[in-house]
This record gives structure tokens, C-alpha cells and sequence, in this order.
């Protein structure tokens, strides 16, 4: 029940600037509901996207292939993807919890170190 500007973005590739480009190329009104298109229009939208865009299993399937080959040669990105790190020269020392994973506990952390000793 959404509109098809906002439908199409469902689709992994599809963000708003193509979204809008298809339904101008096939001449779809933007915010007409999905369950109001007729087959022709579904048609039209289909062909247009398998043609002019690479979306979904081809597009991961081709991101994956630039992560393998940027390994394969060893470059610096290559090793960073190889060790979960951050890509593109964000700070590590603190933050990137995200892609390093939970905090390993230490001992010792956490309190400060001396407190209450005389």
C-alpha cells in the first residue's frame, strides 16, 4: 500500500534517484499506489529495470567480487576487509564497535587502578 516511488527503493540497488529515473523513463506517476498499477505499467517498470540496472543477487554478487579481487592483490583496503577493520581511515582506537565486534573484558578494567590503597 505505498507509493511507487517508495516501493521500487525496497530493492536492493534501487535508491531514490533511480527509482524517480524508472518511473520517468516507463511514464508512471510517482506517487500513484503500487496496488493501483496495471500489468502493462509492471511490465514496463520490470523491463526497464533489468536492462538499465544491476540490482539485487547481480549487484552483490559484483560487490563481492571487487571485496575478493581488492584481497587478492594484497592492497591495503584488500587487508583491511581481511581483518574486519574499517576501509576508509576511520579512527580504531576507539569506536568501529561495529565492524571489531563486542569489547573483549580485561582484567583490571573499569575501576580506577589504586583506589582505596594506602
Amino acid at each position: 500500500d505505498k507509493a511507487i516511488r517508495v516501493a521500487l527503493q525496497y530493492i536492493y540497488g534501487i535508491g531514490p534517484t533511480l527509482s524517480q529515473k524508472a518511473l520517468t523513463a516507463t511514464g508512471v506517476d510517482a506517487n500513484i499506489r503500487v496496488k493501483d498499477l496495471t500489468e502493462e505499467q509492471v511490465g514496463q517498470l520490470r523491463n526497464v529495470i533489468d536492462k538499465e540496472y544491476r540490482v539485487e543477487g547481480d549487484l552483490r554478487r559484483e560487490v563481492q567480487f571487487n571485496i575478493k579481487r581488492l584481497i587478492d592483490i594484497g592492497c591495503v583496503r584488500g587487508t583491511r576487509h581481511r581483518m574486519n577493520l574499517p576501509v576508509h581511515g576511520q579512527r580504531t582506537r576507539t569506536n568501529a564497535r561495529n565492524k571489531r565486534g563486542a569489547r573483549k573484558t580485561v582484567a583490571g578494567r573499569g575501576q580506577r587502578r589504586g583506589v582505596g590503597k594506602k
